[in-house]
């Protein structure tokens, strides 16, 4: 059984690009360690929950710079890229355990 590249993971790539052209650029390409390619995403969707948070302390602390628009955005997109990086940990989760299941 081959495993070749996961429409899913192509798809969030390109969702993410879409809402942030500088966001989750690969760096490792279809032959690079799966092990960095999900590090990097992971730690993307961090920084995303990081920037919202400090977005929304800033403004309840009364940062006239920032708006609500841009703070209501910040905690859509960190949203969107934690369930879709929990859809990804939910499809490794049943891979392996379809892959755990198979007689040697």
């Amino acid at each position: 059984m081959e495993i070749g590249s996961n429409p899913l993971i192509s798809e969030m790539q390109q969702m993410s690009l879409e809402a942030d052209p500088n966001a989750l650029k690969p760096t490792a390409g279809p032959t690079g360690d799966f092990e960095s390619l999900l590090g990097d995403a992971i730690n993307h969707v961090n920084g995303l929950q990081q920037t919202a948070s400090e977005l929304a302390t800033r403004m309840e602390l009364g940062d006239t710079s920032v708006t609500l628009s841009e703070t209501m955005i910040a905690k859509e997109k960190a949203g969107v890229a934690f369930e879709a990086t929990i859809q990804v940990r939910n499809k490794i989760v049943e891979a392996y355990k379809e892959i755990m299941s198979m007689p040697v």
